[in-house]
């Protein structure tokens, strides 16, 4: 028997403990800077001698001037990690999937999974903090603090009229990027979601996937990202996010009780039919597992389905992935064995909260 409750652990990130402001809504807040270094070129003009260049760099700044206020924070090259634990990374959203593709040469500085800064992605530095709940000023906050202490050791590329010099020219000005992951099954289950997240673009905003630009909205789960990081400054933009999220989450609650209004019995069948799968299922792949977590998720918050944690729902939409879960199981498997195995985990792991 897998010693699950020890992995688990070793899995759990502190974005997913579920604490704080609206959290039964807003799942994270990332606040992410963009800064590159003065006279190098970017990484993706860089060849690995200047690459590693940077990496020095940086790592010289960190253990001279960030560890004295994140003490435990620890810079590792790419090429020293594996692949199954890079994969981990990014489904934990540590690092981005760029980094996956170009590992030997950028590397990564974690403190405690809620600080990470990736070196070499599109910018030299991309310098994130992930909290849980809706926590984006405690979010700029800590990442601001990182970005000082790296900026008393480097010299940073930075124009008086554009402001910070990025890659990528969306990113000019401030080169933050904050955003809110929303878990929204009842705007979805009303079909609200559509007219209220393609609204955003008038506030400056953009919503994304799961795993950001790219990708699907998993599980119901969307993130909402600035879209303008120009022309405004770092405050203006946490505030603009911090209000309109609100509003989403009020539109969500308001779309709940409707749900529950409407669908009284229904509904409650719905998501216990949803629990019964995830506590009996043979077979399951990622996407519908995200599906069900979503939907015994919703039950959870709405005291429909008790004795559960909602923070585990949380835990396992990060479990049931590919790296996360061949982690968990000790083993390398294809496609339709991790199938078997995601079934598996989502029975031992809700076996485990009822007890």
């Amino acid at each position: 028997m897998v010693a699950y409750k020890d992995i688990i652990k070793r899995i759990r990130s502190r974005w997913m403990e579920g604490s704080g402001a609206q959290a039964d809504i807003v799942i994270s807040s990332r606040v992410r800077l963009a800064r590159n270094l003065q006279g190098i070129p970017f990484p993706h003009l860089a060849d690995k001698q200047t690459a590693q260049e940077v990496i020095n760099k940086v790592k010289e700044a960190i253990d001279t001037s960030v560890k004295k206020e994140f003490p435990t924070i620890q810079l590792t090259a790419l090429s020293e990690i594996d692949r199954l634990q890079k994969q981990i990374l990014f489904e934990k959203h540590l690092i981005s999937s760029q980094l996956l593709e170009q590992d030997e040469k950028a590397a990564v500085a974690l403190d405690e999974e809620e600080i990470s800064v990736m070196v070499n992605e599109e910018d030299h530095l991309r310098i994130q903090c992930l909290l849980p709940a809706l926590q984006l000023h405690e979010a700029w906050r800590k990442a601001d603090m990182v970005d000082n202490s790296l900026e008393r050791k480097l010299d940073y590329g930075f124009n008086e009229q554009f402001g910070y010099v990025t890659a990528c020219p969306t990113n000019v000005g401030t080169g933050m990027r904050a955003s809110v992951m929303l878990h929204l099954p009842g705007l979805v289950m009303t079909k609200r979601a559509g007219n209220v997240l393609s609204a955003l673009s008038k506030f400056g905003l953009v919503v994304r996937g799961l795993y950001g630009e790219g990708t699907e909205a998993l599980g119901n789960l969307f993130q909402v990202s600035n879209q303008i990081t120009m022309g405004r400054n770092e405050e203006e933009i946490i505030n603009n996010l911090s209000n309109v999220t609100q509003k989403i989450v009020d539109q969500e609650r308001e779309a709940r009780q409707v749900l529950k209004k409407e669908l009284g019995t229904q509904l409650e069948d719905k998501l216990w039919r949803a629990y019964g799968t995830l506590r009996y299922a043979r077979i399951m792949d990622t996407q519908q597992a995200l599906s069900l977590l979503s939907q015994v998720r919703l039950g959870v918050d709405m005291k429909i389905i008790k004795g559960i944690d909602p923070r585990i729902m949380t835990e396992l939409m990060i479990m049931i992935q590919p790296g996360c879960l061949q982690y968990i199981m000790g083993q390398e498997m294809n496609p339709n064995m991790r199938d078997v195995y995601r079934a598996h985990l989502l029975r031992e792991r809700i076996k485990i909260e009822n007890a």
